[in-house]
C-alpha cells in the first residue's frame, strides 16, 4: 500500500482561515480519491503560517479493472436500433457483443466493456489539480500571470506519492494544463521544454523549512532559496546565498511523511497546529507561574497566535505602570487585539503589569531585543488610549447623546439617536414587567446605553462598546445599576454569556433586542435559511432568555405591537406584509432550538403554540414541562393514542358525510352504560380541567384529564360508533369530538410525535 504526501507552499496563510483550508483540502482530496475508486486507510491534513500538508495512507498502488454491462436490442431488432446501442456503447459491430436468453423476452446482446485500472500515481495527477484548483478561500487573489486564484501567492509544490515524485503540473491558466502538441503527451511534455514554455508550478520532493531556519538548525536572517518546482517566469529571479550557484540551498528533500515531518522540525517548523497550540499554553503558564503570576485563559487567541508562527518560543514583556490605571479591559483588548498578547493576573485575579507574546524564533539573546520591541510598539499603543481615556473623561457621557444623530443605524430605521428614543419608551414599558425596576432608572440607562459609541474609545475599539460607558458613567456620578445596564445590555451575546439577572439591565437589554427584532421585520429584513445578516436569530434567542432566566412574565404580543407604534410615531411604516404574528411564530421556532439543546422535544412546544393567543414564554414553558411530564405516564400515552383514535374515526367521518360534528352529545340517545359513563366524565372533567389551566396549575390539569383514560378505554371495548341507526351514530361522534375538545384544552395533541 502507498502513501501520499502533499503540501503547498505559499505566503502567510491568515490565522482564521487555516483550520478550514486543512479540512477543506482533505475533504476536495478524498471525495475525488473516492470518486475514481481509489481506496485508503487514513487522511490527515496539517496546516502552518506558510504550508498546507496532507497526508493520505493504505493507497493500491492502480485502480481496480472494471467491467461494464450494457444491454442492448433483442437479436433480430431492426437495424436502426442495432446501430444506436452500438454507438451508445462505443462499438464498432456485434462481433464485440455476447447473445443472452431470457425465458420472456428471447436472445438479446449485450456489451461487455473492460476497463483497466490506471496507475495511481496519474490518478492523483487529476485529483490533486483538481483540489488545488477548488479549494475554497473566503478571500482569494491573483498574482503576476497566473489565472488560479489562492489565498496568497502559491510558490511550489511537494507531491510524492512512496517517496516517488507525482509528476503534477499547474500552469497560468490554473487547473487545466496546456502543452505543446509537438512534445506528445502530458508525461512526454513533462520536460525541460514544457517546463519552460508553459508551467509555472511544477510538483517536486523538496521544501523548505521555517523562513528563517539554517541549515545547522539555528537562525539568521538569510534570503529564500529558489525552490525547486518554481520557474524563472513564475517568481522572478531569486537572489542566492553566497556559493550557491544553483538556488537549492536549505531545500529539504523528503520520501515520506515520517521523514518531511521530522526534517521539518529540524529545520524549526512544527506543522501539527495541536502541538503548537500546547507549546504556546504550556510556556505561557510557565513564564507566568514563574514570575508569580497565572495565565488568563484565551482559547480563541490561543488558536491565533498558533496560525501566526511556526516555530513558537514564548517570552515575557512589562507595561509600564504609568498605564495601570486605565481600564484592564482596555489594556487586555489593546494586547489582544492589536498585538496578539496573553494578559497574565495577579494572586488576587487582576490584571498585572505583565504581557506574554509569541516569538517565531529563537533569538540569540534570549529574546531581549524581540521583549523591548514588543513592550516599545505596546507603550505606544497604551500611550494612545491613555490619551482617548483621559479625552473622554472631560464632558459628560449625557453630553455625548446628541451626537448620535451623527450615527445611521439603518437607512430606513433612523439614526441612533431615534433608535435611543425608541429604546426609551420600550424599556419604560417594560419595567413594569420586571420586578424591583424603576421606570426612571430603566429612562435614564436607555438614554445612555449607546452614548459611548461616539466617545474616541469605542472609536478605536470597537468591542469596549458598553464596557466604557460603564466607566464613563461612573465616573460621572451615575447610580451603579444604570452604569451596569449600560454595560449589560448587550447580553447575551451568545448561548454560553451570561444573561444579566439586574432589573434595569434587563428592562435595556430586552429593549434593545426587541427592537431591533421588530424594526428589522417591519421593513422585510428577515433572517433567511442561508442568512442573517443583522443577527436576528441570535437576538430572539436573547430575548428569551432573558424572560426565561429571570422568570419574567412579559405579554410578547403586546410589547411587539408597542414598538411598532413607536416606530409608526417616529415615521417608520412597515411594509404591507408585517405582522406581529410572524414575529411570534419565529420566537416560536427559536425556542424549539433553545429547548432541544436542554433535551425538551420540539413537537411538545408546538402542541402549546398551536393553541394560539400564548405569549408569556414562562407559562408557556410550565405548560410544556407538565405535558411532558403526563405523556411519561402509562395515562398519558393511553389517552395520547385515544385521542388520535377518535380524531382519525371523526376526521374520517366529517369527511365522508360532509358534515362537522361538534357540540354536545344528546344524553337522550345515550343507550350503553360505557357511553353514559363517558359523557358524565367528560362533563365533569372538562370544567375543571378549564378552571385549573386558568390558574395556571397545569400539572393539576393534567391530572384531572388522566381521569379520562378508563372511560375512554372502556368505550372503545364495548361501544360501536358507526352503527346502523344515523341518530346514533351522529350522537357518538359527537361524543369522540368531545373528547378531541377536552383533551385540545391543555394542547394540540395532532401535533405530537410518537
Amino acid at each position: 500500500m502507498a502513501e501520499l504526501l502533499l503540501e503547498l507552499l505559499s505566503e502567510e496563510i491568515p490565522a482564521r482561515m487555516q483550520a478550514r483550508a486543512a479540512e477543506d483540502l482533505k475533504r476536495l482530496v478524498t471525495d475525488g480519491l473516492k470518486k475514481e475508486k481509489l481506496t485508503f486507510t487514513a487522511a490527515e491534513a496539517y496546516v502552518t503560517p506558510r504550508r498546507l500538508a496532507l497526508v493520505v495512507d493504505g493507497l493500491p498502488e492502480k485502480q481496480p479493472d472494471v467491467v461494464e454491462e450494457r444491454k442492448g436490442p433483442r437479436v433480430g431488432a431492426p437495424e436502426k436500433a442495432v446501430n444506436g446501442f452500438l454507438k451508445a456503447a462505443g462499438l464498432d459491430s456485434l462481433d464485440a457483443c455476447e447473445v443472452r436468453s431470457d425465458p420472456k423476452k428471447g436472445d438479446y446482446y449485450v456489451a461487455i466493456q473492460r476497463r483497466v485500472g490506471r496507475e495511481t500515481s496519474r490518478v492523483l495527477v487529476d485529483v490533486l489539480r483538481t483540489a488545488i484548483s477548488k479549494l475554497p478561500w473566503p478571500k482569494s487573489m491573483r498574482w503576476a500571470d497566473y489565472d488560479l486564484r489562492w489565498v496568497r501567492p502559491l510558490h511550489g509544490i511537494l507531491a510524492v506519492l512512496d517517496g516517488v515524485v507525482i509528476q503534477l503540473a499547474i500552469d497560468r491558466r490554473g487547473s487545466e494544463t496546456y502543452w505543446d502538441p509537438d512534445l506528445g503527451t502530458f508525461e512526454d511534455s513533462y520536460t525541460p521544454e514544457y517546463i519552460e514554455k508553459f508551467a509555472t508550478l511544477i510538483a517536486g520532493n523538496r521544501t523548505i523549512g521555517h523562513r528563517f531556519a539554517k541549515q545547522d538548525g539555528t537562525f539568521g536572517i538569510r534570503p529564500d532559496p529558489s525552490l525547486p518546482g518554481l520557474t524563472r517566469q513564475s517568481m522572478g529571479p531569486r537572489v542566492k546565498p553566497e556559493g550557491d550557484e544553483s538556488g537549492t540551498a536549505g531545500a529539504i528533500s523528503v520520501t515520506s511523511f515520517a521523514d518531511y515531518k521530522a526534517k521539518l522540525r529540524d529545520a524549526k517548523v512544527m506543522l501539527d497546529p495541536a502541538e503548537r497550540r500546547e507549546v504556546i499554553r504550556a510556556g505561557a503558564e510557565k513564564a507566568a507561574a514563574d514570575a508569580g503570576l497565572s495565565l488568563k485563559p484565551d482559547d480563541g487567541l490561543l488558536h491565533e497566535v498558533a496560525g501566526l508562527v511556526e516555530w513558537p518560543v514564548v517570552l515575557m514583556g512589562r507595561i509600564d505602570e504609568d498605564f495601570m490605571d486605565l481600564p484592564p479591559e482596555v489594556l487586555s483588548t489593546s494586547m489582544r487585539s492589536h498585538q496578539k498578547y496573553f494578559s497574565v493576573l495577579d494572586k488576587d485575579g487582576k490584571l498585572a503589569p505583565r504581557f506574554i507574546v509569541v516569538g517565531n524564533i529563537e533569538a540569540r539573546d534570549g529574546g531581549k531585543e524581540i521583549i523591548a520591541g514588543n513592550e516599545r510598539v505596546l507603550r505606544a499603543r497604551l500611550s494612545d488610549a491613555k490619551f482617548f481615556w483621559d479625552q473622554d473623561r472631560k464632558s459628560r457621557l449625557d453630553s455625548k447623546v446628541p451626537k448620535l444623530a451623527e450615527r445611521i443605524f439603518h437607512a430606513k430605521l433612523g439614526s441612533d439617536r431615534d433608535r435611543v428614543e425608541r429604546l426609551r419608551q420600550l424599556a419604560t414599558a417594560l419595567s413594569q414587567y420586571v420586578p424591583e425596576a424603576p421606570r426612571e432608572a430603566a429612562d435614564r440607562a436607555a438614554l445612555l446605553c449607546k452614548a459611548d459609541l461616539t466617545t474616541d474609545m469605542v472609536g478605536e475599539f470597537p468591542e469596549l462598546q458598553g464596557v466604557m460607558g460603564r466607566y464613563y458613567a461612573l465616573h460621572d456620578g451615575e447610580p451603579v445599576e444604570i452604569a451596569e445596564a449600560i454595560a449589560e445590555h448587550y447580553s447575551p451575546l451568545g448561548p454560553t454569556d451570561d444573561c444579566p439577572p439586574r432589573p434595569v439591565s434587563v428592562c435595556v437589554a430586552l429593549a434593545d433586542k426587541i427592537d431591533t427584532l421588530v424594526g428589522f421585520f417591519s421593513i422585510d429584513e428577515k433572517p433567511t435559511g442561508s442568512k442573517d445578516p443583522f443577527a436576528l436569530r441570535r437576538a430572539a434567542l436573547g430575548v428569551i432568555r432573558l424572560i426565561v432566566e429571570n422568570g419574567l412574565r412579559v405579554p410578547l404580543a403586546e410589547i411587539f405591537g408597542r414598538s411598532v407604534a413607536i416606530y409608526v410615531e417616529q415615521g417608520v411604516s412597515a411594509t404591507s406584509q408585517f405582522d406581529t404574528k410572524e414575529l411570534l411564530d419565529f420566537f416560536a421556532d427559536r425556542l424549539k432550538v433553545h429547548l432541544r439543546e436542554k433535551g425538551v422535544r420540539h413537537d411538545l412546544v408546538s402542541a402549546v403554540f398551536s393553541l394560539g393567543g400564548e405569549d408569556d414564554l414562562v407559562r408557556l414553558l410550565a405548560r410544556v414541562d407538565a405535558l411532558a411530564s403526563f405523556l411519561g405516564t402509562e395515562d398519558g400515552a393511553d389517552l395520547l393514542t385515544a385521542f388520535r383514535r377518535a380524531a382519525n374515526i371523526v376526521r374520517i367521518e366529517e369527511k365522508r358525510d360532509g358534515a362537522v360534528y361538534g357540540g354536545d352529545a344528546d344524553v337522550s340517545l345515550l343507550r350503553q352504560e360505557e357511553e353514559t359513563i363517558l359523557s358524565r366524565t367528560l362533563g365533569d372533567v372538562m370544567p375543571r380541567v378549564a378552571e385549573e389551566i386558568r390558574a395556571e396549575r397545569f400539572h393539576e390539569a393534567m391530572s384531572v384529564l388522566a381521569g379520562l383514560r378508563g372511560p375512554v378505554d372502556a368505550f372503545f371495548d364495548h361501544v360501536t360508533v358507526n352503527c346502523d341507526e344515523p341518530d346514533l351514530r351522529r350522537n357518538r361522534l359527537r361524543l369522540l369530538s368531545t373528547i378531541r375538545s377536552a383533551l385540545n384544552e391543555v394542547a394540540d395533541f395532532s401535533t405530537i410525535e410518537g
